[in-house]
């Protein structure tokens, strides 16, 4: 399969990360999804092997391009790292939004087969349809990844790796903390298989 590399970008705006990892329980419609990752082998202090930017894609009206979420274009470019199977590598993808029921489905399937790999997703806010997400986000922590809501600490490390922030600190906004917190009891309760 060919990558999707023109979903790629080398940093964000700081208002688009402002915008799309505000992780209050949106009332409004942001659902594209940005996939920042960082690929590195499993020891101490080691720099990342590889470190990029994804944002999901809608289709083009014309049909000139066709849309592809942010999780997909991630799991395309994978091959790409020629990655040893003698040696471990640990991946962090941080998202605006959890995976979907099927992009979901296609991580498991990656890191099931890939046992050299880890995966590690922090994730902004939580994406629901009405449980098939849920489903998913369980069978993701089945095979093996671990998946966590993103607190200040994560949220700076995305301002400094990955956001044009042209020198400016990372400025919490408010109720990012208590955001985090009341969204990760719901993630507990999900991947407990608990009603929310």
């Amino acid at each position: 399969m060919k990558p999707h590399f023109r979903n790629t970008v080398e940093r964000m705006y700081r208002d688009t990360f402002s915008y799309n990892f505000y992780n209050r329980p949106i009332l409004s419609r942001r659902n594209t999804v940005w996939l920042c990752y960082e690929v590195k082998t499993k020891g101490p202090s080691r720099p990342p092997l590889d470190a990029k930017i994804f944002r999901g894609q809608a289709p083009h009206k014309h049909g000139f391009l066709e849309g592809r979420h942010a999780e997909l274009c991630f799991l395309d470019v994978i091959p790409f790292w020629k990655l040893d199977l003698d040696q471990d590598y640990r991946v962090t993808c941080f998202t605006s939004w959890s995976p979907c029921f099927s992009c979901a489905q296609e991580m498991a399937k990656f890191i099931s087969k890939n046992k050299h790999v880890s995966l590690c997703i922090f994730t902004a806010r939580i994406y629901d349809d009405q449980g098939r997400c849920q489903e998913g986000l369980r069978t993701l922590a089945e095979a093996g990844a671990k998946i966590s809501i993103m607190t200040y600490s994560e949220f700076k490390h995305c301002w400094d790796t990955f956001v044009d922030h042209q020198g400016c600190p990372f400025q919490p906004w408010d109720g990012l903390d208590e955001h985090s917190q009341d969204l990760s009891g719901r993630l507990r309760a999900i991947l407990q298989n608990q009603e929310n």
